[in-house]
């Protein structure tokens, strides 16, 4: 199957007895995360970029075949607003090379305030590592645009497909992988609840499709509360295997 799903992060406090039994300790979490979950979004390195050692010890602690995602810093994606990409190539290419085959793409979440902007994304994406997949969640409304999905064409990079309170769902695939986010089912705010039965199975539907044509698909849930974004993860992943 080349359809990976998973959550985005893993060591939610709530997680505790929803998804983490009392007897597995906090620092066997990841163990216990990746032999029910081929992959994961990791969160923290968005507000706080792991030490080089971080990133080979969970090389080191992931199993074979197991995806991490790894999203990029705020400081490049929020701060910046991708200004001088150039000053964090080489730590973020430092870092997934030392994940090794357990590195995934790097997630480029850009703030709802960042509007369009053709020249700095074009200049952001040639100026990242080669080396790197890339791929980018705009929460603006002014990015959706045939000139802006050409410009993740041509640098090869994935739209974010998001679910989620006020965000556009927009099924659209400008590169070999298509990069899915759940944020939560709610109308009103982002990750919160638990999807239903019925969304599940529509997601699953058009994950099947994305594969069918040819497409490598990740996908993680973001609606960290109580555990959710964990069952919905484990539930979508039967039905995918039906």
């Amino acid at each position: 199957m080349t359809i990976r799903v998973g959550t985005s992060g893993w060591t939610y406090d709530s997680w505790a007895g929803p998804f983490y039994p009392d007897d597995v300790p906090r620092r066997r979490w990841l163990e216990f995360y990746a032999e029910r979950l081929d992959t994961v979004e990791l969160n923290a390195s968005h507000y706080r970029w792991p030490r080089d050692t971080t990133f080979s010890g969970w090389r080191e602690r992931l199993p074979q075949g197991f995806t991490m995602t790894v999203k990029a810093p705020r400081g490049l994606t929020h701060a910046r607003r991708l200004y001088a990409p150039e000053r964090w190539a080489e730590v973020v290419e430092r870092g997934l090379r030392l994940l090794g085959e357990r590195a995934g793409p790097l997630l480029l979440q850009l703030p709802p305030t960042m509007e369009r902007d053709d020249a700095r994304l074009d200049y952001a994406l040639a100026h990242l590592p080669a080396s790197v997949r890339v791929a980018v969640e705009f929460r603006h409304p002014s990015w959706l645009d045939d000139r802006v999905f050409g410009i993740l064409e041509r640098h090869r990079a994935a739209y974010v497909v998001m679910s989620g309170a006020r965000l556009p769902c927009v099924l659209r695939a400008t590169s070999d992988l298509v990069y899915v986010r759940w944020h939560g089912p709610s109308h009103e705010h982002l990750y919160a609840g638990s999807y239903p039965e019925d969304d599940l199975r529509w997601w699953a539907d058009r994950l099947r499709e994305w594969e069918g044509a040819g497409h490598h698909v990740l996908g993680y849930f973001n609606n960290d509360q109580f555990g959710y974004a964990a069952a919905n993860a484990l539930r979508l992943r039967e039905l995918l295997a039906r």
